[in-house]
């Protein structure tokens, strides 16, 4: 029999179980997330200027598509994933110059992307409503 070898003995690189799901972990993947989902709100939107330049009828459909519960769903969640995109960005540009590398700014900046994020979205939303 063959004696284990200096490799085989060396410990395993930790799993996903070993690691504490943190905020600045899940707002990485968010950042990801809503980079993503900007692609199919920046198509419909496309979508919704070209329908204005072709015709009236086209335009008219895909407004009141816009305008059902679905649709209106859709757009807020636009509306979040783009402010929550650019407010990720300027937390990592804060990163990039040098700051805010302590536990306390990390979760300080991070919860705060969350929370102005679902606010400023709310306050759209609601002046959107008010009009």
């Amino acid at each position: 029999m063959q004696e284990p070898s200096i490799a085989s003995a060396r410990p395993l690189s930790p799993h996903l179980q070993v690691y504490r799901l943190l905020i600045n972990m899940v707002m990485s993947m968010v950042h990801r997330l809503t980079g993503a989902g900007l692609y199919a709100g920046t198509l419909l939107l496309a979508w919704w200027l070209a329908a204005a330049a072709f015709s009236p009828d086209q335009f008219a459909f895909l407004n009141g598509l816009l305008g059902s519960l679905l649709g209106r769903l859709v757009l807020i969640g636009f509306t979040w994933a783009v402010l929550h995109h650019l407010l990720g960005g300027l937390r990592h540009l804060i990163w990039d110059t040098g700051h805010g590398f302590d536990l306390k700014w990390v979760s300080i900046l991070s919860w705060g992307t969350l929370v102005l994020s679902v606010a400023l979205t709310a306050v759209i939303v609601g002046a959107a409503l008010l009009r």
